[in-house]
């Protein structure tokens, strides 16, 4: 078994982030698959045991474990403070704390009816779980896989979802426009004998030995393995601070073993003589009896110790912890000492930071959706065939909890309401709802209400003027670059 023994930065030498395969043919044919599968399959032996550590080190098998001491060795302490554990969880729950929706771009009821069908057959699929075991991948190495599976016989949910391990799994982009090329998958069969499982667009190979023992059309519509990088650079959100984390550890064992050595500090005889049998008895007594050699020569008995100072000790391991937090967007637990509540605190604590962190990566996360969503709707096509939507007819909607923060939301949604803002403007920019499309059109005959007695229009004609109002903005801060 592989032990994290060694330190992350003399495994990786100074490689952060994991290495993307790339093949610059513009087809994946039986004619090419073989040198496109062992170029990737030496990034994929590249990447592995870099993976292998950082998913072991978030477990809790960390360096500190291993330590050994050559001074004092019976006094060697050795205790791990898991915050790796602690950021993973952190960023999991950010993404997919909650369930990962699919909302309806459109007003059509038959799209929306679909829309709401996908989202009970992932819900029958259990994807939430899938996703939680994904996004803890994600953040652990750097990058995560998951796969659509077809279901045979009647099962009510036609596919199910896989989370594939990234230590056995890679995905070959071409190199000349980004898209995927090739999904492969290190397998191994019933004689426990390697082999390699790959995807393409159209085909699908099973390579074994160095040859295709097996090939034929991809029945998927496309590749059902999707890539879910936790960046652009694939960066592990353990391994930009993993040093940082290994120096809390190391401080937290070299203040017990300042404690231990402190209890169990030598003792000096000064100019007198004990044996073994004395010093035992002394021991149990508790009490030793000596007398001065004579001659003006003093005996002594003392204890050598020096106490860490523990006080300095904490000052310094806060500050390591406060910089981990910094560097992973992460929002700090401290008291509030001051009489600031509600949105100064958030502010103040980091958790608006948090949520800005957050929404840089999540793009990467929905563009890895949509491939996943699109293989999911040929599957429910070929079996049931009645969910019909394409990957434009929705939007994938990451929902963070609406419940921080909300009486603010909810009071910037009256305030936007008392002074004549469109109603789905105001709904849209408040940002108290996760679908306020679904709002607005479940909401539509109170609101014909309310504007029937203000002497408005009709509501759908009010919304098609909000959704034109919408765009231009939204095209007037494009142009500007987001400037006032």
């Amino acid at each position: 078994m592989n032990k994290n023994i060694q330190s992350f930065i003399e495994l990786c030498n100074g490689e952060f982030g994991r290495k993307v395969a790339y093949t610059y043919v513009d087809e994946i044919t039986q004619n090419n698959v073989l040198s496109v599968l062992q170029k990737a399959v030496s990034v994929l032996n590249c990447n592995r045991p870099i993976i292998r550590y950082l998913h072991r080190y978030y477990r809790g098998d960390q360096p500190i474990l291993y330590r050994q001491k050559t001074v004092r060795p019976e006094i060697n302490n050795k205790t791990v403070e898991n915050h790796a554990l602690e950021i993973v969880r952190f960023k999991t729950s950010q993404t997919y704390g909650e369930p990962i929706q699919y909302v309806s771009r459109k007003t059509d009821q038959a799209i929306n009816v679909a829309v709401d069908k996908l989202n009970d057959y992932m819900r029958d699929a259990h994807k939430q779980a899938r996703d939680i075991e994904l996004g803890t991948w994600q953040s652990s190495v750097g990058t995560a896989y998951k796969a659509v599976l077809k279901v045979k016989g009647n099962c009510p949910v036609p596919f199910r979802l896989n989370v594939l391990s990234p230590m056995n799994t890679i995905m070959v982009y071409s190199g000349n426009d980004g898209r995927d090329m090739l999904s492969i998958q290190q397998l191994k069969d019933e004689q426990d004998q390697q082999y390699f499982q790959c995807f393409s667009d159209t085909e699908y190979f099973t390579i074994k030995n160095g040859r295709i023992t097996d090939s034929g059309l991809n029945g998927f519509g496309g590749i059902p393995i999707a890539e879910y990088p936790n960046n652009p650079d694939r960066l592990s959100d353990v391994e930009i601070v993993i040093t940082m984390l290994d120096q809390i550890n190391k401080m937290q064992s070299d203040r017990m073993n300042g404690i231990e050595q402190f209890v169990q500090a030598f003792m000096l005889f000064k100019n007198c003589e004990i044996n073994k049998d004395q010093f035992v008895e002394m021991c149990q007594l508790g009490a030793i009896q000596v007398k001065d050699s004579g001659q003006g020569v003093q005996s002594d008995v003392k204890i050598m110790s020096e106490e860490l100072n523990q006080e300095q000790t904490q000052v310094a391991k806060d500050d390591v912890y406060r910089q981990v937090l910094v560097v992973e967007g992460m929002p700090d637990r401290q008291q509030n000492t001051g009489g600031d509540t509600g949105q100064a605190v958030y502010l103040r604590n980091g958790w608006d930071f948090a949520e800005q962190r957050a929404k840089l990566d999540e793009p990467f996360t929905i563009e890895a959706e949509k491939k996943h969503v699109a293989i999911v709707l040929n599957v429910i096509k070929q079996k049931t065939n009645d969910v019909p939507l394409s990957v434009r007819d929705f939007d994938v909607k990451i929902t963070r909890n609406t419940t921080d923060n909300m009486l603010v939301k909810a009071q910037a949604l009256d305030y936007l309401l008392k002074n004549k803002i469109h109603p789905l403007i105001a709904l849209t920019t408040c940002g108290l709802f996760g679908d306020p499309e679904k709002v607005w059109t479940m909401s539509k005959p109170y609101i014909d209400t309310i504007m029937k007695t203000q002497g408005q229009l009709d509501a759908e004609a009010e919304r098609e003027r909000a959704l034109e109002l919408l765009k231009v903005q939204t095209n007037s801060t494009i142009k500007t670059g987001g400037a006032e």
